[in-house]
């Protein structure tokens, strides 16, 4: 039985390896987004916005396509040490992947890369009071991603001027994970 779930154990990590090839950047499939995620780690060029207490940093608990072709996130986020569930509805823009939503200023939010089935990466791009804040989000069906999924988070943010110290972990900060369904 030991021998089993061990086989089992080494199977799963290594399917979580990263498949260039089965990686998507346009012409998405928004239905093959829909389902269950874990906010993995998440960059920003505004560190304030993104760390404990920031208005900008939430743990998603799963995204749905909607018909219109809008998405729904369902997200948990801490205000004033109680854990919060919140639903954000982002209507779709004419460019592919793209998504606005008003949530503290003006958003676009950006799909950049999946694969469906392990990862999925974002860009938000936050306007308020005339100020630009940009965050990436990479977020896996599964808590915890292997080191492919965040080297690869790396290399995208290097391409918004984000670097390793722009970037926080957050499979094992997740307060709220409790509360997760």
């Amino acid at each position: 039985m030991a021998l089993l779930l061990l086989s089992l154990g080494l199977r799963l990590v290594s399917a979580q390896e990263l498949d260039p090839r089965a990686i998507v950047r346009k012409s998405y499939d928004m239905a093959k987004v829909s389902g269950v995620w874990y906010s993995v780690s998440m960059a920003s060029d505004d560190m304030k916005r993104i760390e404990e207490n920031g208005d900008l940093r939430v743990f998603i608990r799963n995204i749905e396509s909607l018909k219109d072709g809008g998405l729904r996130f369902h997200f948990l986020f801490m205000v004033h040490g109680e854990c919060v569930q919140v639903a954000v509805v982002c209507e779709r823009t004419e460019k592919d992947g793209e998504y606005a939503v008003s949530y503290e200023g003006d958003n676009k939010v950006l799909l950049l890369e999946t694969d469906y089935k392990l990862y999925i990466t974002f860009h938000l791009r936050n306007m308020r009071n005339g100020t630009d804040t940009n965050v990436l989000a990479l977020y896996g069906r599964v808590p915890n991603l292997s080191p492919s999924f965040l080297n690869r988070f790396e290399k995208v943010c290097r391409k918004y001027g984000l670097g390793p110290q722009n970037i926080i972990s957050l499979s094992n900060q997740n307060t709220c994970f409790k509360y997760k369904k």
